[in-house]
């Protein structure tokens, strides 16, 4: 997974209720949670604040929520959601934040596959690809596997509107073995961070993210390496693996897929610094 903290968006706030409008409509309320963030070092201070404001019900919870964020705690477990994909994805404290660059997986997944039937979200975190997927398909077969029993929990709310079932386990273990051969879409975001830069990653990640979904192994392709000797095997004919990796890492990655006899290429999109491979079930 990802390893920078996304910074916060400001258009991924929404509109607050009436009562908190009424009572933060005083800017003190607004500077005095900026200056609080200001203070503890956040650079994005007044969109945060902002963020606050829409999610908190009274000027004293907001007041709260930012002492929290003051404290250390990512913005998205202060607030519960985060923005991903179009959706607000339901984040809980201790479960792995979704990346915005990771939206280029969801996309690269509906170029590649954009009539599947059976989309499998596996390391789903929060499940938020796996719910942006089922959100821009129509009536899929969703499921979602995390070793982290946590953020299994969380996944499950976020893809129940869309009838999807949440597993736990080790990769591949955690599924039902009636989906072998089955899967158009296998998203597998798994971590990838270097086991030695893992205490380079900001405080937020490090102290509030699972290490599970941090820490890729040695070289940061232990898992990816799993993923993709495995994945032919879940497939469906002319299904596709897709994992996000680092500009780095991408000839290794590469190499594994092609290894596991896939037919693969790699995406990149700059402005987001993102980096997909895409591998497929030949025919």
């Amino acid at each position: 997974m990802p390893s920078p903290f996304s910074s916060p968006s400001p258009s991924s706030s929404s509109s607050a209720s009436p009562s908190v409008r009424q009572s933060a409509s005083s800017s003190s309320v607004r500077d005095g949670l900026v200056a609080v963030l200001r203070a503890a070092g956040c650079v994005f201070a007044e969109d945060e604040a902002q963020l606050i404001l829409t999610a908190a019900r009274t000027p004293q919870e907001a007041a709260a929520m930012a002492e929290r964020r003051a404290a250390g705690l990512p913005l998205e477990h202060v607030v519960g959601w985060a923005e991903f994909h179009g959706l607000r994805i339901t984040v809980e404290p201790g479960v792995f934040v979704p990346r915005r660059r990771t939206e280029f997986l969801v996309d690269q997944a509906l170029a590649a596959a954009p009539h599947a039937c059976v989309v499998v979200d596996l390391c789903c975190g929060s499940g938020a690809v796996g719910a942006a997927l089922a959100a821009s398909l129509n009536q899929v077969e969703l499921h979602a596997a995390d070793i982290d029993p946590a953020a299994v929990r969380c996944a499950r709310r976020n893809i129940a509107g869309h009838g999807g079932h949440a597993y736990t386990g080790d990769l591949f273990e955690a599924l039902p073995a009636r989906l072998r051969g089955r899967v158009d879409i296998l998203a597998a975001n798994v971590p990838y961070v270097p086991t030695g830069e893992v205490p380079l990653l900001p405080a937020e990640a490090r102290e509030h993210e699972p290490l599970t979904a941090l820490d890729g192994g040695g070289d940061g392709l232990d898992v990816l390496r799993r993923v993709a000797a495995e994945a032919p095997h879940w497939l469906a004919p002319g299904g596709c693996l897709l994992v996000e990796t680092s500009e780095r890492q991408a000839p290794a990655a590469v190499e594994a897929f092609t290894d596991a006899g896939l037919a693969v290429r790699l995406a990149r999109d700059e402005e987001l610094y993102a980096h997909v491979v895409v591998g497929a079930r030949v025919r």
